[in-house]
């Protein structure tokens, strides 16, 4: 049975100074025995190995003085059992055989020390003392390792948790500034009918499309986030040119496309990432690749991909679902009608990235769908 012992007994054995001496000859182990005695050490006496291991098990020992020839169990074979079990102890081979070849394979398997019979009283002493000295300064390294490893093990579980808490409160704050967000826009959506889910959907085709085009993943988010944002300037268009169900005058025109100067104003300003794209998408989703839009008339690329991209997530979304003016266009219309538009309305490489996707806008429309709008179709895609 190994003799265990936890960290404050391990701290105990530092200065512990019992030795077991372990011989077949009695004459021999009582001469160790006084002789240790003397120098004042504690000390337990067994004839062999079976005598040996019982002690052991009863308490421990900071030296094994151990005969290597006796009967039964050989002393080399105790030896290599002692070192396995109880680390903490030190061994001194004690034989009557002057043998390089023993002493080494002693030496190999983990001994301190060698002393070879018949012995002199102060080499059995420098001996023990040494083997004792070299013991406790073994133990106070593996006791300072040991020491080491667990305020390492303290400081990485803090640490650990304190990411895990960052994470928690990091995705807290994403997911508040995103309900804010979403909030917002639908405060300003709702003025002319429009939906939450209409937000939704407007936010997943603008990532569905900003991802397919290859922008990093972050700046995907980013769009997905912002883009609900896209008509914030409304909120400062009357009601009587918002909630108009008819065509508009060119005069109700020009107080309606006020709406993305007013939200780009809103917006703008700030040293957020997110409200820059914000106020960058709700500036420029009304522009045209032909250079027709409003309101400052861009053309191309100088139309910022993100207003590209919100471009033509917002008028499908607007084709494919139902408005006051308007059923709701299957898909297969709404494709048809965005093509003819494709190289003056909308960034032709966009557009056809887009609608190379049909499966996953069918998915995003399936999952935010209006409840009372129609469903577009995809069986002819």
């Amino acid at each position: 049975m190994m003799f265990t012992l936890d960290r404050p007994s391990q701290q105990s054995l530092l200065e512990l100074k019992r030795i077991l001496i372990v011989d077949d000859e009695e004459a021999i182990r009582r001469l160790l025995g006084y002789m240790l005695q003397a120098q004042g050490y504690e000390t337990v006496l067994a004839s062999d190995a079976r005598d040996a291991r019982a002690k052991l098990a009863e308490q421990p020992f900071a030296l094994i003085l151990c005969d290597v020839n006796m009967p039964g169990e050989s002393g080399m074979d105790l030896v290599r059992d002692i070192l396995q079990q109880y680390p903490h102890a030190a061994v001194i081979m004690v034989t009557g055989l002057d043998s390089s070849v023993l002493a080494h394979a002693a030496l190999e398997i983990g001994v301190f020390g060698y002393i070879v019979k018949p012995f002199e009283s102060n080499k059995v002493m420098i001996d023990v003392a040494n083997a004792l000295r070299r013991r406790k300064l073994e133990l106070e390294n593996r006791l300072h390792r040991e020491n080491l490893e667990d305020v390492v093990k303290t400081r990485t579980l803090a640490l650990q948790q304190a990411l895990e808490w960052l994470e928690r409160s990091e995705k807290e704050l994403r997911l508040s500034r995103e309900e804010t967000i979403q909030r917002l826009a639908i405060a300003a959506e709702y003025r002319d009918g429009a939906t939450a889910q209409h937000i939704q959907r407007m936010s997943h085709y603008c990532e569905l499309l900003a991802r397919k085009y290859g922008l990093p993943p972050e700046r995907c988010d980013l769009i997905r986030t912002a883009s609900p944002m896209h008509d914030i300037g409304k909120i400062g268009t009357p009601d009587h040119v918002l909630l108009k169900p008819g065509k508009f005058t060119p005069e109700e025109f020009d107080v309606i496309s006020q709406h993305a100067e007013i939200g780009y104003r809103i917006l703008s300003g700030s040293d957020a990432e997110i409200l820059k794209v914000a106020a960058s998408i709700a500036w420029t989703h009304h522009e045209r690749w032909d250079g027709n839009g409003y309101p400052r008339k861009l053309k191309g690329e100088e139309i910022p991909i993100e207003g590209r991209i919100a471009s033509i997530a917002d008028a499908f979304d607007a084709l494919t679902t139902q408005r006051v003016y308007k059923p709701a266009f299957t898909l297969d219309y709404a494709v048809e009608l965005m093509t003819k538009h494709r190289g003056t309305h909308f960034d032709p490489e966009l557009l056809d990235i887009f609608f190379a996707s049909r499966d996953e806008i069918q998915r995003i429309y399936d999952q935010y769908g209006d409840p009372l709008s129609d469903q577009i179709h995809a069986d002819a895609a």
